[in-house]
């Protein structure tokens, strides 16, 4: 059960919740205008670490749904902030990824691209990878780079069918290496936790709305907050009852949640 009067801040999966592939889902907007009027803080949080906010900020208004940059929080951006609160400036890292992860790395200067030394070995999603690449990612591991990987989604959805994810790929290296990542993105909490201090929330405040029980809900109960289950994506209602993995609330859809919350609202719950 969720204690909507509790709540301070929202953390939104994307796709399966606001839309599903190119085709928005209902009620996305009312019920974010619902939470700007109780100024309840909210972002959308994304295992994709391949793409930038800004180039989510242009996917998303392609589908009417507007959504400004500082509300997108990528596993790109959450590996990035991570990082920054454990190394220094200065800190030589090598990237196995795209633009996405090396603009939340590089923007700022606070690390330096390093294909000599590096300390930190960093992984996402790479879709030209080659082998000289995943080479040299290896031999910097093996001599004690430490390995770090954005997400752990083994595959990635294409127009031509599933396609090898950040997963896939940190699952060589491990093979090549014998060395287990540190995971970011869901369903670790690590990625919950920077997504509710950025909007200035604790995780009792947050409430989790996704799709997936294995990413979404799982990394909600991992990082100990509420979470609500739409139906409109992956995970049905069968497998949340009767599955190892609960949500503390499951609704058909956005306007069913915003529903509730307003009959919650209206009882003081």
């Amino acid at each position: 059960m969720v204690v909507f009067s509790t709540i301070r801040a929202v953390l939104f999966d994307m796709d399966g919740v606001l839309y599903r592939g190119q085709t928005p889902l209902p009620g996305v907007a009312d019920l974010w205008q619902f939470l700007r009027e109780r100024q309840i803080a909210f972002a959308c949080i994304t295992n994709n670490a391949s793409m930038t906010p800004q180039q989510y900020e242009a996917k998303l208004a392609a589908m009417g749904i507007a959504l400004p940059t500082e509300r997108v929080i990528t596993s790109a951006q959450a590996t990035a902030r991570y990082l920054r609160e454990q190394y220094p400036a200065g800190t030589r890292v090598f990237v196995v990824g795209m633009q996405g992860l090396r603009e939340a790395l590089f923007a700022d200067g606070h690390f330096v691209e390093d294909d000599h030394a590096p300390e930190l070995v960093v992984q996402g999603a790479d879709f030209t990878l080659t082998y000289e690449r995943l080479k040299r990612a290896t031999l910097h591991i093996r001599r004690g780079a430490r390995f770090i990987s954005t997400n752990p989604d083994r595959t990635f959805p294409s127009e031509e069918g599933l396609i090898p994810g950040a997963g896939a790929i940190a699952a060589a290296l491990s093979a090549a290496t014998d060395v287990t990542p540190l995971v970011i993105g869901k369903p670790a909490p690590t990625m919950f936790l920077i997504g509710a201090a950025i909007l200035g929330a604790t995780p009792a405040q947050t409430l989790v709305v996704g799709d997936r029980l294995d990413t979404d809900i799982a990394g909600a109960n991992a990082a100990g907050m509420p979470s609500a289950l739409v139906l409109t994506g992956v995970s049905t209602a069968a497998e949340a009852t009767v599955g190892p993995i609960h949500p503390d609330l499951i609704v058909a859809d956005l306007p069913d949640l915003l529903a509730r919350w307003q009959v919650a609202e209206k009882d003081g719950a």
